[in-house]
């Protein structure tokens, strides 16, 4: 009777294999350090954060009711009603920009350290 001696079931890694293997998940470590220090950042500086969302809304807001609607009376009604609306956007994008954008903006860092 013929027999196959076992084939392990890795295959054999080189040393240069072994060596890039843990070099990524070193990078893959240190990029997770990165989104939860930035994460820490953002909690610290909420006050920073949020300013800077209104910031962005009330230019965003004006110039997309500026774009969309022609009519002046129209247009500075339009215009008061998205100043009263600032708060409840600041609660939903402070909420959003805390889950979201420490990944995202660890993510593009690593696009501009990736060669």
């Amino acid at each position: 009777m013929l027999t196959v001696p076992n084939q392990p079931t890795k295959p054999y890694l080189t040393r240069l294999e072994k060596k890039r293997m843990e070099e990524r998940r070193i990078e893959e470590q240190r990029m997770k350090d990165v989104a939860l220090l930035l994460d820490y950042m953002f909690e610290r500086e909420e006050i920073t954060v949020k300013r800077i969302l209104d910031c962005l809304y009330d230019v965003g807001s004006v110039n997309l009711i500026n774009q969309r609607v022609q009519v002046n009376l129209l247009n500075q009604l339009m215009k008061a009603i998205a100043r009263m609306t600032r708060p409840v956007f600041r609660i939903v994008a402070y909420r959003w920009f805390r889950k979201n954008c420490p990944q995202l903006i660890a993510d593009w860092l690593r696009t501009k350290v990736s060669f």
